[in-house]
């Protein structure tokens, strides 16, 4: 019974703490002036990762963190077909040139050097950890530069507009409330879940593999939902592609600078289903659009990528 009880407390915190953290992101990138896709692929992108990158600093701490690669790779290829295939299914997403041109392309690039980089290495050293922090910093810049540059242009009339309706100090309650919300929400949803997997005799490996991977991806799920209900498509799909580069450079970078990391072979399989996946799924969405049949076509891939794993195991 408690089980239960966990797991509806948990998406109950996830839906009303993403409603918040969506209007209060949302809010602040009028405020300041900037695009909202520069938030979705900042402080959105890095509040949901939060339990991405709790779990595998812990591990790296703790000199266990080969797990911290495959909770990147899982969440990196969830977020990328099932949040964004299902955000799309709700509502057709309008993909923003600078996604299309600059930051999914970066996407690529960094699951296509982390792939070169366990292929060949077999791990990441921690000299391959700081180039990937390196990385995570000029990608900062190159993000947050253009935008804090043309600020000017839209900050007065954003401002006005806001000033009525959601006070600075607000926004911050929203922000920071709603971010909690999501962490506590995600972490009692998978206790809540695993909980009942095991009262049903399911094994530790398929808990593993299916209900902890997608429960550290709840925070992006939820909230990309949200964004897309509320016509957010900037926050969407930033927090997609921006979590995801976030998962790579900066998470396993930490990782990998305070424990190098070792990996099984099958870490390489996943960092280039990874890859192709991502290539794949560029190419109907550099139309400008994710269509409702490409969305569902995305969550189905997940769906085979999962028997994948399940089958995998069980060799």
């Amino acid at each position: 019974m408690l089980s239960f009880v966990l797991l509806i407390v948990g998406f109950t915190l996830l839906v009303w703490g993403a409603d918040k953290f969506v209007a209060g992101a949302s809010a602040l990138a009028r405020r300041l002036g900037v695009p909202a896709l520069i938030v979705g692929l900042t402080v959105v992108a890095f509040g949901t990762s939060a339990p991405e990158l709790a779990v595998s600093v812990t591990a790296a701490l703790k000199g266990a963190n080969e797990i911290a690669v495959g909770n990147v790779l899982g969440s990196n290829i969830f977020n990328l077909l099932v949040v964004a295939g299902l955000s799309a299914v709700l509502c057709p997403l309008v993909v923003d040139r600078d996604i299309l041109r600059r930051d999914w392309p970066l996407s690529i690039a960094a699951a296509g050097l982390l792939t070169v980089m366990l292929l060949f290495g077999g791990g990441i050293t921690r000299w391959e950890g700081l180039l990937l922090l390196v990385l995570f910093v000029w990608l900062m810049i190159v993000q947050v530069r253009p935008a804090l540059r043309n600020r000017a242009v839209s900050a007065p009339s954003g401002a006005e507009e806001l000033a009525e309706a959601m006070p600075p100090v607000m926004i911050g309650v929203n922000i920071v409330l709603g971010l909690i919300c999501i962490v506590m929400g995600g972490q009692l949803s998978v206790n809540g879940a695993t909980g009942i997997a095991r009262m049903f005799g399911l094994s530790e490996t398929l808990i593993g593999l299916t209900i902890v991977a997608i429960g550290t991806s709840l925070p992006e799920l939820v909230t990309s939902l949200v964004a897309a209900k509320k016509g957010e498509n900037d926050i969407a799909m930033g927090n997609v592609i921006g979590s995801n580069l976030f998962n790579i450079l900066l998470i396993l970078g930490a990782s990998a600078l305070i424990s190098p990391i070792t990996v099984l072979p099958t870490a390489v399989i996943d960092s280039a289903i990874l890859t192709i996946l991502s290539i794949a799924f560029l190419l109907p969405a550099m139309k400008g659009k994710m269509s409702r049949p490409v969305g569902a076509v995305m969550a189905l891939c997940y769906v085979g990528f999962t028997a994948y794993l399940i089958m995998r195991s069980a060799m």
